[in-house]
């Protein structure tokens, strides 16, 4: 990452890359030739907002984690009748007890996760990692670990955020990313591609959108379906959790996404239907979407495509008085019936004054343009996004968004904010590394409101969030529909112990629930948002879940230890609402 020189005190930011065995190429993000830090304008509003010197940045706050991964004290305990058996299903290149590999699928992305690796608080591990091919070796494994009673769980891409993948009863992990990345068919005429669960989504992408060439298409495609972990997330991890991409709006979750599935579960194999639309009874897609691993293990997927025109993009932003103005606008653009932006994103006070930084807007002219036409800094609201689709529906998005926000007293930005947007959207992720070096933790929570209930629980949350003093919380919807959309906290606060972090994260989830919005709107729940989980539904409602369970996997082996709550003790659940 290219930032401009300091011309003060800069700390000494680890800018090389974390050793091929080393902690640190575990719990970092992505890319280990890619780094990025704040530059220096930014740097110093976050040491004011923290109460932090220079002198608490001379010297790392944490373990930055570059020796090699030794875990003598949590041995596999796996029997040599399983090992040889699970060599006999999949060769014995594909099975490992080694430390490295066992660690670096044992947690996600959580700070919690990261938190808990740099403390080396390892509570959490496989005892044998299994790297399978094909989906029938994917229904052996499930068969094989059912009749033997041992736990299973699938790592994907490792980008969760809710302790989706923790094997916390350890057993065995499927870790996907080796060979279980295939495409497996591809339909011109359907418009259609599947793909083994492993596939990542830059790899997905690419193939469609060279299927000219790569399968003989008529034309280019995209999924649409672009996540901000989309670099390292895998197709399957974005389908059990019912994910969103960042242009949802127009494309649509992973949920309007998907066409049909295909399972390995302790009882057989389980395929959805691969047509568009049926009134066969309740959803069997929707049933499967959303199940974490806890009913069995998802193999294939077929996803639609739509066609790839990034010529006809549009880019806009614009910037609202207040947050209150921009809910109303964003509003008005969500039920005009003109067409949907593809991104659509409106962030309230304290994240626009984050975001004029982080995206440089402080470095042109615009910015102390905006003061001078009563743009309060803390107070004024920034929205962008852009259009995609046919060339004349992509124009007349933009033409009906750029009325609409002049409507309501939006000044543009031009397509400046959007296109830097566009350049970090997919690293800035990498800037929770080099904080977390020094004690600085980021991390984020985001629920689903109506429009009539958006104001109150945006307030409610918010002060939740800033009760822990010295703490910047931002939010912004980035998911939008004419009935409401969701919204997202990230929370930038100085700390460095996990059990502090999971305490500050249960009181923001308490609000949520609390405040009446749905607790995940596309993140899932895994382990980690569980024990809210019926309280938020009902427990009625949530009955369902559990005979689903029953019927899929009696035995409890799949993903077992808190997913979706299923097996969690009654006083381990939290209700906010009773």
């Amino acid at each position: 990452m290219s930032v401009k020189p300091y011309k003060g005190f800069e700390p000494n930011w680890i800018k090389t890359p974390a050793p091929a065995d080393s902690y640190r190429s575990i719990f970092r993000w992505g890319d280990p030739e890619f780094v990025k830090y704040p530059k220096e304008t930014l740097f110093k509003m976050m040491k004011e907002k923290f109460k932090m010197t220079d002198e608490d940045f001379k010297n790392y706050a944490l373990d930055i984690g570059t020796d090699k991964v030794s875990l003598p004290d949590h041995k596999s305990n796996i029997s040599k009748e399983h090992l040889d058996a699970l060599i006999k299903i999949v060769g014995e290149e594909n099975v490992s007890t080694e430390d490295y590999p066992r660690l670096a699928v044992a947690y996600g992305s959580t700070a919690y996760d990261l938190l808990r690796i740099r403390q080396r608080k390892f509570d959490s591990l496989p005892d044998a990692v299994v790297y399978p091919s094909t989906s029938f070796e994917v229904e052996q494994l499930v068969d094989y670990c059912t009749a033997n009673d041992i736990p299973l769980y699938v790592y994907g891409g490792g980008s969760s955020v809710t302790r989706g993948v923790e094997p916390v009863k350890g057993g065995i992990s499927l870790d996907m990313r080796k060979n279980f990345n295939k495409v497996l068919d591809f339909n011109d005429i359907d418009q259609t591609i599947t793909v083994q669960a492993g596939m990542s989504g830059p790899a997905l992408e690419e193939a469609v959108n060279n299927a000219v060439t790569r399968f003989g298409a008529t034309r280019a495609y995209t999924t649409g379906h672009f996540p901000q972990s989309f670099e390292y997330s895998s197709v399957g991890g974005w389908v059990v959790t019912r994910g969103a991409g960042q242009n949802s709006t127009y494309y649509g979750t992973i949920a309007d996404i998907v066409l049909s599935q295909k399972y390995a579960t302790p009882i057989g194999v389980i395929e959805t239907s691969h047509y568009p639309r049926e009134a066969c009874g309740p959803d069997l897609n929707q049933i499967m979407m959303g199940s974490e691993g806890t009913f069995g293990v998802l193999t294939e997927v077929t996803l639609k495509l739509r066609r790839y025109m990034p010529e006809n993009r549009k880019r806009f932003s614009y910037i609202f008085k207040d947050w209150e103005t921009a809910m109303a606008a964003g509003r008005e653009m969500m039920q005009c019936e003109c067409g949907l932006s593809s991104v659509f994103r409106i962030s309230d006070g304290e994240e626009t004054n984050l975001m004029l930084r982080l995206y440089n807007v402080d470095e042109t002219p615009l910015h102390p343009l905006l003061e001078k036409l009563g743009f309060k800094d803390m107070e004024c609201s920034l929205f962008l996004g852009f259009t995609d689709g046919e060339k004349g529906y992509s124009e007349n998005v933009a033409k009906n968004i750029k009325r609409i926000a002049k409507k309501f007293g939006g000044f543009s930005l031009t397509s400046f904010v959007c296109r830097s947007w566009e350049k970090g959207r997919f690293t800035d992720p990498y800037l929770r590394d080099t904080m977390m070096d020094f004690g600085v933790t980021t991390d984020t929570l985001e629920c689903t409101v109506n429009w009539s209930n958006m104001a109150q629980v945006h307030r409610d949350v918010r002060k939740v969030c800033h009760a822990l003093p010295n703490t910047i919380v931002t939010t912004h919807m980035s998911h939008c529909y004419p009935q409401g959309a969701n919204l997202y906290f990230i929370f930038i606060t100085r700390m460095n112990d996990a059990d502090d972090f999971k305490a500050y994260h249960t009181t923001i989830l308490d609000a949520i629930q609390k405040s009446g919005a749905a607790i995940s709107h596309h993140h899932g729940i895994g382990k980690m948002f569980a024990p809210w989980l019926e309280g938020y539904i009902g427990d009625k409602e949530y009955g369902v879940f559990k005979v689903l369970k029953d019927y899929f996997d009696p035995k409890y082996n799949m993903n077992p230890g808190g997913t979706l709550g299923l097996d969690l003790k009654e006083d381990e659940k939290r209700f906010m609402n009773k």
